[in-house]
């Protein structure tokens, strides 16, 4: 398992003083781009022509965070095939749980074509 910290700025959240729905896909986005990293993300990207790409999002929100509040992400990751990962994250604010999401990505060609997981994408992701 994974965390990744995030602070809420007002920036983050709507009129009513809540996190704005979509900023939690950003939030999410940034805790995988932590567990798998920057270098290797562009290294995949560089040197073997492969990138991310997110196939399916599947979110539940619970609570809302607010602004000034510490969230915790927590991302756990489940090889479904050779070609998809799902990323099962979920948002809370200390123990209470905010939004819980399953993101499955793929990994695409420079052509937009389906390729399977590098093994060291699979390295990243299963030994962070």
């Amino acid at each position: 398992m994974h965390e990744h910290r995030v602070h809420i700025y007002y920036e983050d959240t709507d009129h009513s003083g809540v996190v704005y729905h979509a900023n939690y896909l950003k939030y999410f986005e940034r805790a995988r781009e932590h567990l798998i990293g920057v270098r290797e993300l562009r290294r995949l990207l560089e040197e073997d022509g492969v990138g991310f790409v997110v196939y399916k999002a599947d979110l539940t929100y619970r609570q809302g965070a607010v602004f000034g509040d510490e969230v915790t992400i927590r991302t756990e990751v489940e090889m479904e095939s050779a070609y998809r990962a799902i990323f099962h994250q979920r948002a809370l604010r200390g123990e209470e749980l905010l939004v819980d999401a399953k993101i499955h990505l793929v990994c695409v060609d420079a052509d937009k074509k389906l390729v399977r997981l590098p093994p060291s994408a699979l390295t990243a992701i299963v030994q962070p």
